[in-house]
């Protein structure tokens, strides 16, 4: 795999459907993981995933956001949730320099499983 990123590498090592966007940015959209639009980002220091989970609705908002306070505090393996402009994403960033295939797959996994797990709680949010 010479030429090939350490994230990248992992990526096929795990068999995980991606697309490259750039030489350091790749679009992770994996079913069978269920992944859908992560973004993978590496950035010395950091790998940064990166998800939109949904809009930010116009009406209880004060629940969601302590509904995702929750989450982030009792449910999350992994990441958290974040507010980015009128979107809320789920978000984890992991540090290059002592990453391994292992941390990047538990990072991945804990994206699907609260994505999954969490669909039926914030789905009653949105519009």
């Amino acid at each position: 795999m010479a030429g090939l990123s350490r994230v990248e590498s992992y990526l096929i090592s795990l068999e995980i459907q991606y697309e490259e966007l750039s030489p350091n940015a790749w679009l992770v959209n994996d079913e069978t993981h269920g992944l859908s639009q992560v973004v993978i980002t590496q950035a010395d220091p950091v790998v940064a995933l990166r998800t939109k989970v949904m809009e930010v609705p116009k009406e209880r908002r004060l629940e969601l956001f302590e509904t995702l306070l929750r989450l982030n505090a009792t449910d999350l393996l992994h990441g958290a949730y974040a507010l980015d402009g009128n979107d809320i994403v789920l978000v984890d960033n992991l540090e290059l320099e002592t990453l391994d295939r292992s941390e990047l797959e538990a990072a991945l996994d804990a994206i699907g499983f609260a994505l999954a797990q969490h669909y039926a709680v914030l789905g009653k949010f949105r519009a």
